[in-house]
């Protein structure tokens, strides 16, 4: 018997995006934009204002779809399903602009996003019939998890609309992590918040990414922030991939220093 052990296959990204176009009448947001992410990575995907980064992530959760291109959650193919199938396949995602039901409870806020979770037909529901007890209760569970897991038991009724911007912040991402997804899209999580609730915010990413298990695309402009936290980098500028790698070698990238700082003060530093 060979002593030789058999090699490894090489372990297979979680999010696949290849060739992506996307235009809006002539003009390209997109333009043939290919990357992966692994799973239980933590990815930051990174680039000047106007570069493609929330078009990306439109792209990859359902809210625009592409001209041409690509995009594979676990092996299968994104582009035929519509938003609620994807959350349901184990995507999820926030908003660079909070989109929470203002004058829903923060519990009613999370509750809503198990509803891709449900499966009790309508019968169960109306008469709440004993698998729809039973399911409702695992999913509230759930919910009181995450509640104590973002700090928001001292809000739990209060209406989301009302609450600090950093708690409003803290129910979007809370919102997104009910879905139970493999894979959570964060566009500009930080945006907007200061330095203490930005420490908080970095921490719980941290742990949705290593206690949680899932896995992050994150947008942000914070590049303190990213490096932190990245596993890896994917930076756009005019809608086409400049580079990607570890945040040790984006940091050092001529083409990336010369995107945000312009050519000058890259090539001064060389």
């Amino acid at each position: 018997m060979s002593s030789h052990t058999q090699p490894q296959p090489a372990p297979k990204p979680l999010l696949e995006v290849d060739n992506v176009t996307l235009t809006f009448r002539g003009i390209a947001a997109l333009l043939g934009v290919g990357f992966q992410v692994q799973e239980g990575q933590i990815a930051s995907l990174i680039g000047p204002n106007g570069a493609g980064k929330t078009s990306m992530l439109n792209c990859i959760s359902g809210r625009y779809h592409p001209d041409e291109g690509a995009i594979r959650l676990g092996g299968a193919s994104l582009l035929e399903k519509k938003a609620h199938q994807r959350t349901h396949d184990g995507l999820s995602r926030t908003f660079q602009n909070i989109a929470l039901f203002k004058g829903l409870s923060v519990l009613d806020n999370l509750m809503v996003g198990r509803h891709g979770r449900l499966n009790y037909g309508l019968l169960a529901s109306m008469f709440y019939l004993g698998k729809a007890r039973r399911m409702e209760d695992e999913h509230r569970r759930r919910v009181e998890d995450i509640i104590d897991f973002l700090g928001l038991s001292p809000f739990r009724h209060h209406a989301a609309g009302r609450l600090p911007y950093g708690v409003q912040k803290r129910v979007e991402l809370g919102r997104a992590l009910a879905a139970e997804p493999r894979l959570i899209l964060l566009d500009e999580p930080m945006a907007g918040m200061n330095l203490e609730e930005t420490e908080d915010m970095a921490r719980y990413i941290l742990d949705i990414n290593e206690e949680w298990g899932c896995t992050v695309l994150l947008v942000e402009h914070d590049m303190g922030v990213v490096m932190d936290l990245s596993d890896h980098i994917i930076v756009l500028d005019f809608g086409q991939v400049l580079a990607s790698g570890t945040p040790a070698e984006i940091s050092e990238n001529i083409d990336v220093v010369a995107a945000y700082l312009g050519s000058d003060a890259a090539y001064a530093g060389r």
